[in-house]
């Protein structure tokens, strides 16, 4: 690994919980390898580019990793019905570029949540931004599209790491809310990693009250990282 530099946010209002304040320890690498990055995330950072980052707030520990149990786990019936309703889907996996395409859809969805989950409003992310974020990577990617009938609806990316799957970051076309793409994408996720016989796929962070990341929970079994940096079952 090669880092250039390391710093701590100063508090601002939380991405989450915003009756928090959250700080953010960051460090900027220009190389790291998919072992080294896996050690990093099993103790609880995660990455855009080559930002790593995790909390370091002061008063609130609500940030708690989160990663699934590929071989115990098992859909609910909700899980099931978001896959079976989705197999018109045609799922497309590839080394992540930009388009104007998939700069249209991030942009519709983020100001689809923020009207609908008070996300906080952002200006339109342009192409250097969007590369920065999912395409500019320090090792390897892997870039999830999701297409019905030729339309692009949704796109996710995804680490290949040693010891697991990271679901990096999703985002879906709005017009297609009730298919449950989110959990669709996660299912598909698992089952890949059924197939690369590798043990958990991490989710991130679960923040119980944030309602945008609480719904990983449904996904079980499941482990969360406590503060000692033990990963202990969570909902089963």
């Amino acid at each position: 690994m090669e880092s250039l530099f390391r710093f701590v946010t100063p508090p601002s209002r939380c991405g989450y919980l915003p009756e928090q304040n959250w700080e953010l320890e960051y460090e900027i690498v220009s190389r790291i390898t998919p072992q080294e990055y896996f050690q990093r995330l099993t103790t609880g950072w995660r990455r855009f580019g080559h930002a790593l980052f995790q909390p370091r707030c002061r008063h609130c520990s609500a940030c708690q990793s989160l990663r699934v149990d590929v071989a115990a786990f098992r859909p609910n019936r909700s899980q099931r019905r978001a896959w079976k309703g989705n197999q018109d889907v045609q799922l497309r996996v590839g080394a992540p570029k930009v388009t104007q395409e998939k700069l249209d859809l991030y942009d519709r969805y983020h100001t689809f949540q923020a009207e609908f989950k008070d996300w906080p409003m952002h200006g339109e992310k342009d192409a250097a931004e969007y590369a920065q974020s999912f395409v500019d990577n320090p090792f390897p990617t892997e870039e999830w599209c999701y297409y019905l009938d030729g339309r692009l609806i949704g796109v996710g990316y995804v680490d290949v790491l040693p010891g697991g799957l990271s679901a990096i970051y999703f985002y879906y076309d709005p017009d297609f809310r009730q298919r449950s793409l989110g959990t669709y994408n996660i299912l598909r996720i698992l089952a890949r990693a059924e197939v690369d016989a590798v043990p958990y796929v991490y989710l991130g962070f679960y923040v119980e009250g944030c309602r945008s990341l609480e719904y990983k929970a449904r996904f079980q079994p499941n482990q969360i990282l406590r503060q000692d940096g033990q990963w202990v079952p969570f909902l089963s």
